[in-house]
């Protein structure tokens, strides 16, 4: 039997993918937490197979998580389970410790073998993932028009509301595309976000 903790912040999905996950005989949810800090609490209780671990979560992001958690619980086989299909995520997600990645929209079938593949210490990537990575080793990232020139001012050092002066648009709306530009290219904070601006040669 593959022992399953859960980390995800959306309840009914989370809830609906136990059931579907202890329909079946191989693989039982043993926990779920909707935040990543009561998920490292969950974890230190006791120590499941394979985590499910979502990207997004209201107190932390799932790549920083993940890295913490491999840290803590180095043979801890992790799953990355999210909506984001963007080069950049999947790979900085990979680098930060999971041994899988697999789409929400995903077939029942296909994420009950990731995690039997994952817990037996292979890497796992649902069809659609697996597809996008091996298109090109170095693919060019795509970003709207928008988002293009906010991270150019972010690069050159401008505060959200120079940028909102700038742009023409509130600074909440700066704020938000800011948040929409660290998921996308899988920063942590904007000091990683100009580091890897400069570095894929995006401004």
């Amino acid at each position: 039997m593959i022992n399953v903790v859960i980390i995800d912040d959306h309840i009914l999905f989370a809830k609906g993918l136990e059931r579907i996950i202890n329909e079946t005989c191989k693989v039982k949810v043993t926990g779920i937490a909707h935040t990543g800090s009561a998920g490292i609490r969950l974890l230190k209780m006791e120590l499941p197979d394979v985590l499910l671990l979502d990207i997004s979560l209201p107190d932390t992001d799932g790549i920083t998580l993940c890295g913490e958690i491999k840290k803590l619980f180095p043979t801890l086989k992790i799953f990355a389970l999210t909506s984001y299909s963007e080069y950049t995520m999947v790979r900085r997600m990979m680098e930060s410790g999971a041994s899988g990645y697999v789409l929400k929209n995903a077939l029942a079938e296909e994420m009950l073998e990731g995690i039997q593949t994952v817990a037996e210490g292979e890497r796992f990537l649902c069809h659609e993932i697996d597809v996008l990575m091996k298109k090109d080793s170095n693919p060019s990232i795509w970003l709207t028009p928008t988002e293009r020139k906010l991270l150019k001012l972010i690069v050159d050092g401008f505060t959200n509301p120079e940028i909102a002066e700038k742009m023409f648009l509130s600074v909440e709306s700066i704020n938000t595309y800011r948040k929409k530009l660290l998921f996308k290219l899988g920063a942590r904070n904007t000091a990683v976000l100009v580091r890897i601006a400069i570095e894929e040669k995006l401004v």
